[in-house]
């Protein structure tokens, strides 16, 4: 393999920087005044993502795309180091000059595209800088969140930190990924919620509510328990029957309240909620019975979750020996999260299915065709009661949540640590946050997402903050913000044409600018400019997806009549970083194995390119 040039030339550098301070007559060595690591770091940066073959090679243009574009996104730097880098920068074209590797005249250009280039490179680190820092605090706190540290105590954040900082660098790095990981996993989409009255009006309703209260009021003057706070077996049987409670999965003999599970779960579900409280080998109504009666929408709301808490998630040891019955019971809340992010109403059928399939991963199970028979009927008495308590509908071919059943699942899913996003809660969000937020959207409710987010805000203001996301992000955010500019009035034309000569967001500034039929000085998108903007958006495609499916999008959403072998022939000249990623992708999935080749072929020529001959 050929010797990396910029090896060379940082030798070069430092004795350059050693005779240089000597000739000054300065006290420190050369080499640390002129930050020859700094200036090693910008040029290994033009090697890499440019294809830069020397350090003389540099151009004007070259020194932008490196200053604005590649290293905003490869290094995450400081603001305050901004002016360093700048440093760095103006000390690699000194010895440019000085050692007669570029001529006066290149290097006065140069030294002017630096000058030029320099106030928006101090703005972009800062925007990033500030996005990082946000970005950082949430995720250590997140950290602690997931690790059981209380966020308000000082003193426990303080020290979760000190241990932190105190691992080794690689266990930092691991313990952050796994906790990544695991976040990723514990987002589900954003649902909309009904108004709090109409989701309290449901809930005093509810059959749930009726049949806790009714059991409470079973309690008046104290019923005995037992040292487990169970009722006898006898009470049991009276309470479900004063109660009106069907109880399809009661025991053939009733020998404890256990063998009546419906009245078990109600029970113990108004225990925990405060319905009833035990005081002394006696039950009674506990202090929160009224307020299921009373006016407090929140405080009503509050109760009525924990009542629906212990009724769908009761928790059996799974080493008691499970039957079908209490198999469901503890699956339940994969049921309701799986109808949670549904679009459409699932079949009965497809959720018994679902369920018998994880149950037999779940635990150890004997004849699958009997299971499956045995789920499916647990199940379904599942369902009655969710459909009872007013949780779930009987929709059309399936069942779904209903606005009660969203709102309750959802503080349960809250309550154990997942992202439950709001549709709406974005509308005064930053546009960075919009973007971001918007990943974990469907097609549906992103488009009411933007719709309160452009509401808030005027055309100019809305389009400055996208299209600063769109200079200082990755290329699935900018894709994500290029979809939202595209939606801003034209009353933003200033200032979507005053950004449309800077790439990496002109070429999505000029064709918002083609569609409102505003023009450019440049003359519309030109080829250079659209297969840059192709490879932007597979890129974008694959941060969040598959290879094989970010190209499957890519080819569905190509424009009719697109040449796309000769694209893809060409593709490899695009000065973007992500070139040899997308081409690799499209070399190994695209369906057209003409297509799939010259991609195969145009990213060997990408790789040379980049890399030191």
């Amino acid at each position: 393999m050929a010797e990396n040039w910029v090896d060379a030339v940082a030798d070069d550098l430092r004795r350059w920087a050693d005779a240089r301070d000597a000739a000054e007559g300065g006290g420190e060595g050369g080499a640390e005044a002129v930050d020859v690591r700094g200036i090693v770091l910008l040029l290994d940066l033009a090697r890499e993502e440019l294809g830069l073959p020397g350090a003389a090679d540099l151009t004007p243009d070259l020194l932008r795309r490196l200053m604005l574009e590649v290293f905003p996104e490869s290094v995450v730097a400081d603001g305050e180091e901004a002016p360093e880098v700048v440093r760095a920068a103006r000390s690699l074209l000194a010895y440019l000059r000085e050692s007669g590797a570029v001529t006066a005249e290149a290097a006065a250009a140069l030294e002017d595209a630096l000058d030029r280039l320099v106030p928006e490179f101090e703005e972009i680190v800062a925007a990033a800088d500030g996005e990082e820092r946000r970005a950082a605090a949430e995720l250590i706190t997140g950290m602690m969140v997931a690790d059981g540290v209380p966020v308000d105590d000082e003193d426990a954040v303080d020290r979760w930190v000190r241990d932190f900082e105190a691992l080794p660098e690689e266990e930092r790095y691991a313990r952050t990924e796994e906790y990544l990981r695991e976040a990723e996993e514990r987002i589900v989409p954003p649902v909309r919620l009904a108004p709090e009255a109409e989701v309290a009006a449901a809930a005093r309703a509810s059959a749930l509510t009726e049949e806790v209260r009714a059991l409470a009021a079973w309690t008046d003057g104290g019923r005995p328990v037992d040292e487990f706070g169970d009722l006898g077996a006898a009470d049991a049987v009276a309470a479900a029957e004063s109660l009106g409670l069907a109880t399809p999965r009661r025991s053939p003999e009733v020998e404890s309240q256990a063998d009546l599970p419906e009245l078990d779960r109600l029970w113990w579900a108004a225990v925990d909620a405060g319905v009833i409280a035990e005081t002394g080998g006696t039950a009674a109504p506990g202090p929160n019975h009224g307020v299921l009666d009373g006016p407090d929408d929140a405080a009503m709301l509050d109760v009525w979750v924990r009542v629906f808490d212990g009724v769908a998630v009761p928790g059996h040891d799974p080493k008691d020996g499970l039957d079908a019955v209490r198999l469901v019971q503890n699956e339940l809340t994969g049921v309701l999260i799986h109808l949670y992010e549904q679009e459409a109403p699932t079949p009965r059928e497809e959720l018994a299915e679902l369920l018998a399939g994880h149950v037999m991963e779940a635990y150890e199970a004997g004849d699958a065709a009997e299971l499956s028979e045995a789920v499916a009927a647990a199940l379904a008495l599942e369902i009655d009661d969710l459909t009872r308590w007013g949780v779930l509908d009987g929709a059309g071919e399936g069942h779904v949540l209903t606005p009660l059943g969203v709102w309750a699942v959802r503080e349960l899913l809250l309550a154990d640590g997942f992202a439950a996003p709001v549709v709406g809660e974005l509308a005064d969000a930053p546009a960075a946050a919009l973007v971001s937020g918007l990943t974990w959207h469907r097609q549906d409710t992103a488009d009411e997402e933007i719709t309160g987010w452009l509401e808030g805000r005027d055309a100019e203001a809305a389009a400055r903050e996208l299209l600063e996301v769109m200079r200082t992000g990755g290329p699935g955010a900018r894709n994500l913000a290029a979809a939202v500019l595209q939606r801003v009035g034209p009353e933003a034309a200033g200032v979507v044409r005053e950004a449309s000569g800077k790439r990496p967001v002109r070429p999505y500034a000029v064709l918002w600018l083609d569609r409102l039929a505003e023009g450019t000085d440049g003359g519309g998108l030109g080829r250079d400019d659209y297969l840059w903007l192709f490879v932007d958006t597979v890129a974008g495609m694959l941060e969040t997806a598959e290879p094989r499916d970010a190209v499957a999008a890519a080819v569905t959403d190509a424009p009719a009549g697109a040449d796309l072998t000769g694209m893809v022939e060409e593709m490899w000249r695009a000065d973007h970083p992500g070139v040899v990623d997308v081409l690799a992708a499209l070399g190994a999935h695209h369906p057209d194995r003409a297509i799939a080749k010259a991609a195969r072929t145009a990213a060997y020529k990408a790789r040379s390119v980049r890399s030191p001959s």
